[in-house]
């Protein structure tokens, strides 16, 4: 074995201190290291994370399983917000500036994101809409009400798009498919982590569709419409809704359809939920009897929802036992 040995300039050490190192133990950065004067071990450098921004907490779960270690990801909103009417502070502009990927879900839900990324100039930031692809619902807003806001449906459909699984699946592809572009040397591993994401996915789903198996009336109101994607893949009949458009009030006429509907239908549950005000859904409750479930749209809002995982759970768990009671 060739064994190296050599003194630092300028330094006096006694013979016997001197060791035979082997060669093969020590890089080019020893012998920089000599010249220099300094002796340091060859250090190995890790590519930095990739940068990633996302609108919303349910991607950026999603993204930190596909990615692990190897992202490092910024949500503009923290579960508690109201997702149609956020607006960016200048942390936002920073981050998105800062970023190499943007996740969105896109058919209309962040209208605020556009201008963000306008406003960031950073003509290497890759956006991704994640809702691409996904068979989407429209939402139906009854005739008051369009009347009285002089808004209609989105022409699009409606974009709460994550809140069944199956979306939820595709959104993780377009993820995976994201990451492996800008950071092709993890691609594997990011297709990987995805395969066992969507096992776990998968697991939940089955569990949850059983429960609520047991549930023989599946009849809500719900608070706002953020529930049809749900409502189909869970067997959910959403009979009404409180508010048809995000930031408007209810009338006072369609509140009293409302009640006189909840009365004599029987309703026994209203979905409220976490990002909006509690104060009409506890007032039809009184008015009808009818009891009120607190839901979210978005992980971290309530304790114990704070991954996708566990907001699904949560969200099956809780309706299910408010249908059930007497």
């Amino acid at each position: 074995m060739i064994a190296l040995t050599f003194a630092v300039p300028g330094a006096t050490v006694p013979p016997m201190f001197f060791r035979p190192v082997p060669l093969a133990a020590w890089t080019i950065a020893a012998f920089g290291a000599y010249f220099s004067g300094v002796l340091t071990l060859p250090v190995a450098f890790a590519a930095a994370p990739v940068d990633v921004v996302v609108t919303i907490p349910v991607l950026k779960d999603l993204t930190e399983h596909v990615g692990g270690p190897h992202v490092r990801v910024v949500s503009l909103l923290s579960g508690y917000e109201n997702e149609h009417t956020y607006s960016p502070k200048p942390s936002d502009l920073i981050a998105v500036r800062k970023a190499q990927i943007l996740f969105e879900v896109g058919l209309g839900l962040e209208v605020w994101v556009s201008s963000l990324v306008k406003n960031a100039g950073n003509p290497n930031l890759l956006v991704v809409t994640t809702s691409r692809g996904i068979g989407l619902i429209r939402d139906h807003q009854p005739h008051d009400e369009a009347a009285k806001t002089g808004q209609n449906a989105s022409p699009v459909g409606n974009p709460h798009v994550w809140l069944d699984p199956e979306n939820a699946s595709i959104m993780l592809r377009h993820v995976t498919e994201a990451l492996s572009t800008v950071d092709p040397e993890h691609a594997a591993e990011y297709r990987q982590n995805q395969a066992t994401y969507l096992r776990r996915l998968d697991a939940l789903r089955a569990e949850l569709l059983e429960r609520l198996r047991r549930v023989p009336d599946r009849r809500v109101v719900v608070h706002h419409p953020a529930w049809p994607y749900f409502a189909r893949r869970f067997g959910i009949q959403v009979v009404g809704t409180i508010l048809n458009q995000p930031g408007t009030e209810p009338s006072a006429h369609h509140l009293q359809s409302l009640i006189d509907q909840i009365k004599k239908e029987r309703i026994k549950v209203i979905v409220s939920e976490a990002q909006l005000n509690p104060k009409i859904p506890e007032v039809l409750a009184r008015e009808t009897g009818a009891r009120v479930v607190v839901l979210t749209t978005l992980p971290g809002a309530i304790a114990g929802t704070e991954t996708y995982l566990d907001m699904l759970r949560y969200n099956v768990l809780q309706l299910a036992s408010a249908l059930e009671r007497p």
